[in-house]
């Protein structure tokens, strides 16, 4: 009887431990007080390291104990502690904290501290020590005191009753680098009969403002790239229906911001190759492990990232794995996509530590992928970094020359930027234009599932290379016309013929909008050019019913010579409210971008203005990105 008690008394204890030990997926969605989704909102383990952050519907997911108490917290609001249960959902409204926020200043990496001085009293907060965990590690000091001997200073803010620390901000935002450039103006076709550009499908601008207007930061001017924000969205164009690897579609209308204008958009939508057609892959992951990664979203969120696109890999493909610091070095030879955990392991042992000689990295990917090279496949080098290395003697140049060098061997090139504070676009960008390459911005996990997960295929494999565009308008219905965005694709006249000219790359599935703003002929603007004395071109052909004439040239993904498309565009003009939802939808994108820009040339630059116009293409929103776009216009109101 008492050995049966004893074997009861176990079999219960080790239920206990079962149940108690073992993790459980706790999902939820963080409100404030009127049921408004808090995205960014910081849900953490008690106790422990583990936490994670909600997503921009505030939705967020984390593996938990029962028995262990999560805490939920978010800057101006109170935190609030839920101790798991048998419940697998939790959803928190956290209440807003009326309280005054006092500014502190927060010290990361640093060691050696200056006595201060001054009668406000804020909280000092030692990154290198702290569990980030409640007040460990804290001292009480004055506010807006100075610290000597630190790598790094960053602001929170905190109120009288709880500490809230969001991820790591950048203090000083001009450590970030963005290459400079004035907006396109008004030409005449008379005086600039030509506009040629070349196609951008990267979207790094859109995610790289959303991470500073959901941080409440004020976004600079050159981070906004207008086409990079309209085509991070995808668009309803009909897939080609002969050889061309996309098709081509136009629609004309009246400009939201200009009543006097109209709005031309030219839409591509690349041909969607089905995932058991594509061709094998070659990628070689080049990695940055220098000291400046070591930050949570830089190196850690680089390792989950890639792991999403681990996922997608197949017995047919191969990955290597390259690294550089102070110096590169390969860390997986190249290994079979089915081999899932081999390369997993690779990137788990991963750790930053080092300078930044990004040259000899790049050196060794190519050399790397060119040994490895799959003929007819997909040969790419995917860089992840934040921009922050060196390559040669000076910066942006030698990078250039090196990339464009290394754009001829037939690899491809993605690069993946993370991290905030140093962030180097401007290199980022320099390396996706001048090589055969694309350029993603990682702001979070959610952005690596969409890049390299949902959108692997038109990520990952290009279906046209040197994709050139040139229109020409007809000087008899265009008085003026300007490019919206494009500006550092932008090409000469002579340029759209010369195939030793790179241009954008087309993936499978991708869609690439451009659009144009218009001063029909016999309106009076503000913005018309002026006729030259000596440059009068006169229309002499029959071509009244056409608004422009539009030509494309590409290569495919392996061809060296160019192939030409040519399409007419009639000039009919319709209302906005009989216009698609596409057009609505990007207009309203490309206004908010001329807004952030503080565009000399927009005259109405409301939110409602902008909110109004984006709601009326808002269906076709599976994916929530649109959602997102209209809480990130009413956050910069």
């Amino acid at each position: 009887m008492k050995s049966l008690k004893l074997t009861s008394l176990a079999l219960a204890m080790l239920f206990s431990i079962l149940s108690f030990g073992q993790e459980i997926t706790i999902t939820g969605t963080v409100t404030d007080e009127t049921k408004t989704p808090l995205p960014g909102a910081i849900v953490t383990i008690q106790g422990t390291k583990k936490g994670t952050q909600t997503d921009f519907d505030g939705h967020y997911s984390i593996q938990a104990q029962k028995g262990k108490i999560l805490a939920f917290s978010y800057i101006g609001f109170n935190t609030e502690t839920v101790k798991i249960g048998n419940s697998k959902v939790i959803n928190v409204s956290l209440k807003s904290n009326t309280a005054s926020l006092q500014e502190i200043v927060v010290v990361g990496y640093g060691t050696n501290r200056k006595k201060m001085s001054g009668s406000n009293k804020g909280i000092v907060y030692d990154r290198e020590n702290s569990n980030n965990t409640s007040r460990m590690n804290m001292m009480v000091a004055p506010v807006k005191a100075k610290a000597e001997s630190i790598a790094e200073t960053r602001k929170i803010y905190v109120n009288r009753n709880s500490i809230i620390i969001n991820p790591p901000l950048p203090t000083t935002p001009n450590q970030e680098d963005y290459e400079a450039f004035v907006e396109n103006q008004f030409e005449t076709p008379k005086n600039a009969p030509l506009s040629t550009f070349s196609i951008d499908v990267d979207n790094a601008s859109y995610t790289n403002i959303r991470r500073f207007i959901n941080n409440g930061q004020a976004v600079p001017k050159d981070a906004v790239r207008i086409e990079e924000m309209m085509n991070f969205f995808k668009y309803s164009y009909p897939q080609p229906k002969d050889n061309n690897p996309f098709s081509i579609n136009t629609e004309y209308s009246d400009c939201p911001w200009n009543s006097k204008h109209q709005l031309l958009k030219i839409g591509l939508q690349g041909k969607n190759i089905p995932t058991e057609n594509l061709p094998a892959s070659n990628l070689v992951f080049l990695i940055d492990v220098s000291g400046s990664m070591s930050d949570p979203n830089k190196l850690p969120l680089l390792k989950q990232s890639l792991k999403i696109l681990v996922n997608e890999m197949r017995k047919e493909d191969k990955v290597s794995m390259v690294v550089y610091a102070g110096a590169a070095g390969m860390v997986l030879p190249p290994t079979s996509g089915d081999q899932k955990q081999t390369i997993i392991d690779a990137l788990d042992n991963l750790n930053a530590g080092g300078s930044t000689a990004g040259g000899a990295g790049i050196e060794l990917a190519y050399k790397t992928a060119l040994a490895n090279f799959i003929k007819g496949g997909n040969n790419r080098v995917i860089l992840a970094t934040d921009g922050d290395f060196n390559v040669g003697s000076s910066s942006n140049k030698d990078m250039e020359t090196l990339i464009e060098e290394k754009r001829k061997s037939g690899v491809f090139l993605t690069c993946l930027g993370y991290g905030m504070g140093n962030y180097k676009d401007s290199k980022m960008e320099v390396l996706a234009n001048k090589g055969n390459g694309n350029y993603a911005y990682i702001d979070n996990i959610q952005e690596a599932n969409r890049f390299l997960g949902k959108e692997f295929k038109g990520s990952m494999f290009a279906i046209a290379k040197d994709v050139k565009i040139q229109i020409e308008f007809n000087p008899k219905h265009v008085q003026s016309y300007r490019l919206i965005g494009y500006e550092n694709r932008k090409l000469r006249p002579e340029d759209f013929k010369n195939d030793a000219i790179d241009a954008g790359e087309l993936g499978s599935g991708h869609t690439v909008t451009a659009l144009y703003e218009i001063i029909p002929t016999g309106i009076e603007s503000d913005y018309s050019v002026s006729d030259l004395k000596y440059t009068k071109a006169t229309n002499t052909g029959n071509y009244s019913n056409e608004l422009a004439t539009i030509k494309f040239r590409y290569k495919k993904p392996d061809g060296e010579k160019s192939i030409e498309m040519v399409q007419t565009i009639e000039d009919k003009t319709k209302n906005i409210l009989s216009a698609s939802e596409d057009f609505k939808f990007s207009a309203a994108v490309a206004w908010f971008g001329l807004k952030l820009r503080d565009s000399k040339l927009v005259a109405i630059k409301d939110t409602k203005s902008i909110l109004k116009l984006t709601r009326q293409g808002l269906s076709k929103d599976q994916e929530g990105y649109k959602a997102e776009f209209v809480r990130l216009v009413e956050a910069v109101q």
